[in-house]
């Protein structure tokens, strides 16, 4: 049984490994992003049965892992009046988590190891908004996946809906 531990306007939480661990607050740099990206994306994917969500919807990667990231892609319509009742999807398309410096290393270890077991993840995005980089984790195939750290101005490529994210987008200021 799936056990929805989101309370409104309250502490956030995950649940990680079987156990419920509150989750930190985020910087306003790591707010920025994560918005700048969804505000992207939104007008790009209306209408094409992909909708992004911001860290509000969950991603239920097993029974003793759910996980909120920053921004997610679900497709195949997950709008549908079957499915607006669900507090978090099992089937990501794309994932992005903004990093910071308390949880970068379990965002691009434990969390990218959960990530990568969900048949449905095609890419993956690390977005660290204090050196204004991007880690892209794209599947290749079944068990094949490639791994690229831009630590230069990169555009993000997110092929399977269609959409490449430009830098100057991702870390806007204004």
């Amino acid at each position: 049984m799936f056990l929805d531990i989101r309370f409104p306007d309250g502490p956030r939480y995950a649940l990680i490994d079987g156990t419920i661990r509150m989750m930190a607050g985020v910087t306003p740099a790591h707010a920025r992003v994560g918005g700048n990206i969804l505000g992207y994306l939104y007008p790009r994917l209306r209408g094409t049965g992909c909708r992004p969500y911001n860290s509000d919807m969950g991603v239920r990667v097993d029974d003793t892992n759910l996980r909120y990231p920053d921004v997610t892609v679900f497709c195949g319509n997950p709008a549908a009046p079957e499915r607006e009742m669900e507090r978090a999807y099992p089937d990501p398309v794309v994932i992005v988590e903004v990093l910071s410096p308390s949880t970068s290393a379990n965002d691009e270890g434990d969390k990218l190891r959960l990530y990568r077991a969900l048949p449905s993840v095609d890419t993956i995005v690390f977005v660290d908004p204090q050196a204004e980089t991007s880690r892209v984790v794209q599947r290749l195939g079944p068990t094949a996946w490639r791994d690229d750290l831009f630590a230069q101005p990169h555009d993000v490529a997110l092929p399977a809906i269609g959409v490449t994210i430009p830098h100057a987008e991702i870390f806007a200021r204004d």
